[in-house]
């Protein structure tokens, strides 16, 4: 179990540090650029913590999977960046191939 939410952190800490970089206006703000160090700093420390156990691949198809449709939420939700309809099927597909990794294989372990 502590696999997984160490996953989850990693992906939290990933979502934080890009909606900061976006908002660092490439580095010359300091609040948020210092978010985003620290946050991918963090991301990938707790993205480590799986590989001991998971398959690198799974591991990172989840993590890099589940942020993208996260950090295209905040954008749309904080930002006000729309999506069109390619965008949200093609996320839709993203979550959709997270779901089989995570439901159907037997790679993954429950």
């Amino acid at each position: 179990m502590k696999t997984w939410i160490y996953l989850v952190l990693a992906i939290a800490a990933e979502v934080i540090a890009t909606t900061a970089l976006a908002k660092s206006e490439s580095f010359t703000r300091l609040a948020p650029s210092a978010v985003a160090v620290v946050g991918y700093a963090a991301a990938f420390w707790f993205l480590s913590l799986p590989l001991r156990t998971m398959p690198t691949g799974i591991v990172y198809a989840i993590w890099s999977g589940l942020g993208i449709v996260l950090i295209a939420l905040v954008a749309w939700v904080w930002s006000k960046q729309t999506l069109d309809f390619a965008a949200v099927v093609g996320l839709g597909l993203i979550l959709s191939g997270v779901v089989v990794v995570n439901v159907f294989s037997d790679t993954v372990k429950h």
